[in-house]
């Protein structure tokens, strides 16, 4: 006879990969930003153009409640960006 584990084992795995998810959701939108915002650093004209419209084009994407998660990986990376 085979026991099958308890049915909130599956429960609770579905839950923790939802949360990696979510973790790597954040963070990958916080590198996206670091990565436009680096631009900025660069002399050439148009590529300062470029990560700023990137830049704007990220922060009106982020979803308004992973705003407050993605800013501390913002503040991790060094960048000055900021959501409201």
């Amino acid at each position: 006879m085979v026991r099958q584990p308890p049915s909130h084992w599956f429960h609770r795995g579905a839950r923790l990969r939802e949360q990696v998810r979510r973790w790597q959701d954040i963070r990958t939108w916080a590198r996206l930003i670091r990565e436009a915002e680096a631009l900025w650093h660069v002399d050439v004209r148009d590529l300062r153009r470029l990560g700023a419209m990137e830049l704007g084009q990220l922060l009106e994407e982020v979803p308004p409640e992973l705003r407050p998660r993605v800013n501390r990986w913002l503040a991790c990376y060094g960048v000055s960006t900021r959501l409201s």
